[in-house]
């Protein structure tokens, strides 16, 4: 369980980003948060990826408040939790296996980046994790060469060959066409379900979070307007999120 309470993010300027969010994200759970553009939600999950201050608030993961932690115990939980950007970090002229080996850039042994050394048991997880998401057929196809699509599939396959238990995607289906955004968001309600791994995706589609959520935050002006669990949002609440 992953308890939120009161999260606030400020700018350097002083505008109010985030004010007080509160909520619980229980393990293998999806959730879906939606809102308009400007509404907070990819600095929600940066914030959950503690890749952005919290500045008032407690961060409650398997019973510890994050923010008060040491160094080494916020090293241990960032380890755990896996974000993905709307345009995936990739090293280009690796290929997608490589890129799954490796690990997040920056995230990794220096020694790994140099070399690119590794067990023979991570090759296996690897390429049994390749074809889970479908890319065992390009396995061996360098990044810069992968469809978006197909950029996404390495960096979900990416945070399960490492052992994820949070997943973070901020807008992963933007600019996909329909049938891409479709199998990516089927693919992460599978990981959810399979491993039982938190899913957190930011995104504009409220057809997509209705059909493949468990759970959608509502999000307007950096303020949590509602928590829908398990049925689709009403014309009056999505009213309230334009």
């Amino acid at each position: 369980m992953i308890t939120i309470a009161g999260l606030t993010r400020k700018l350097p300027q002083g505008k109010v980003v985030l004010k007080d969010i509160r909520g619980q994200l229980e393990q293998g759970t999806f959730v879906a948060v939606v809102g308009p553009s400007g509404s907070g939600k990819s600095t929600l999950l940066r914030c959950l990826a503690m890749k952005e201050t919290w500045n008032g608030g407690e961060y409650l993961y398997d019973g510890k408040n994050l923010l008060k932690a040491s160094l080494f115990a916020k090293w241990k939980s960032r380890r755990k939790i896996a974000y993905l950007e709307q345009k995936p970090l990739l090293y280009e002229r690796k290929s997608a296996l490589k890129n799954v080996l490796i690990g997040a850039i920056g995230q990794v042994p220096w020694f790994r980046r140099v070399t690119g050394m590794v067990r023979n048991d991570d090759y296996m997880g690897a390429m049994e994790t390749l074809e889970s998401v479908g890319l065992i057929d390009r396995a061996h196809q360098q990044a810069e060469k992968l469809s978006g699509g197909e950029r996404q599939r390495v960096a979900i396959a990416r945070a399960i060959a490492h052992g994820a238990e949070m997943l973070l995607a901020d807008e992963p289906v933007s600019g996909l066409d329909p049938h891409s955004q479709e199998d990516i968001m089927e693919m992460l309600k599978k990981i959810c379900k399979e491993k039982k791994t938190t899913v957190v995706v930011a995104m504009h589609r409220v057809e997509l979070a209705e059909k493949f959520a468990d759970e959608i935050w509502g999000l307007k002006d950096g303020q949590i307007e509602l928590i829908v669990r398990g049925r689709r949002l009403t014309g009056a609440e999505k009213v309230r999120l334009s």
